[in-house]
């Protein structure tokens, strides 16, 4: 099995890096990634004012997939998530949803012990271990930090194992990356961390072609759900909401009527995140929907 190690992290996405390692469809490979941090955090003594700032949620990659040409799909099912044995957190003034409340900085770091993470004399949290950054190239180079219809920092706490994501194609290749991963993480992700962690990530990479999915596009247990990041958490809502029932509608065969109201119904519009330079909000479905209808995800 290949593995991509984390000396290969890079703070953008672009079509003009090059490839690190090559894949076939439906091949396996293991991606080893670095915290949000750079791993530059070891301990809760450390003056987060000397961490380096402009190396900020590295991806690991990018991976060139054979076969993926503008205008497929890249599958990519997650097939393990390990974290390492300790995560960090970091909520510093002006940051986050409660920047305004904090006068100083301070670090957070997080053991872990028999599957939990370490919070306090008082809590102990189970770990749900997701990745916060997966994105193929875009058209033009974009920060790691940035998410939108290519992926990158969606911190979509439904991205775990056994989960698989769908993305657009935009460049030969592909070019995926990942990195960011999270032991634990809200919805909100609202002082603009969560436990960050280091770690390793085995995906399964599978070029789709000649289908038509809004994306990105998440499959995991037993809901679907679709993706997206505008400037305003309103915007992010609307768009999320159109590009479901849309779906619905000129893909599964829905009447638009009741696509509508079905959304209204039983599609749960849920925050990703409010702290990234877009936000993130996501449209979830009971996967059985498409079921009675006899529709299946590729």
């Amino acid at each position: 099995m290949k593995r991509i190690s984390a000396e290969h992290a890079t703070c953008t996405l672009s079509k003009n890096h090059p490839s690190v390692a090559r894949a076939v469809s439906g091949e396996t490979i293991v991606f080893q990634t670095l915290d949000c941090y750079g791993n530059q955090i070891r301990s809760e003594a450390i003056d987060f004012t000397g961490i380096q700032g402009d190396f900020n949620n590295p991806a690991t990659g990018p991976l060139f997939v054979e076969g993926a040409m503008p205008g497929d799909i890249l599958k990519i099912s997650v097939l393990d998530i390990q974290v390492a044995d300790q995560g960090v957190m970091v909520v510093r003034p002006g940051a986050g949803a409660l920047g305004d409340v904090f006068q100083s900085s301070r670090v957070k770091i997080l053991p872990v012990k028999d599957g939990h993470a370490v919070f306090n004399d008082h809590l102990r949290i189970p770990l749900n271990p997701m990745i916060g950054v997966i994105g193929v190239a875009p058209l033009q180079e974009t920060p790691t930090t940035v998410p939108h219809v290519h992926g990158g920092n969606m911190d979509c706490k439904r991205i775990v194992k056994g989960a698989t994501l769908y993305l657009p194609v935009f460049v030969e290749g592909a070019l995926l990356s990942i990195g960011d991963l999270h032991g634990v993480m809200a919805d909100g992700e609202v002082v603009i961390c969560a436990m960050e962690m280091e770690g390793e990530v085995t995906v399964k990479v599978k070029v789709i072609k000649e289908r038509k999915l809004p994306m990105p596009l998440v499959m995991a247990a037993d809901d679907f759900m679709v993706i997206a990041s505008k400037e305003t958490l309103d915007e992010a809502a609307h768009t999320v909401t159109h590009a479901m029932h849309g779906f619905l509608v000129h893909e599964v065969g829905m009447d638009t009527h009741e696509a509508g109201m079905l959304l209204s119904l039983l599609g749960e519009l849920k925050i990703c995140q409010i702290v990234d330079p877009l936000m993130t909000t996501r449209m979830e479905l009971p996967l059985a929907i498409l079921e009675s209808y006899g529709y299946r995800l590729p």
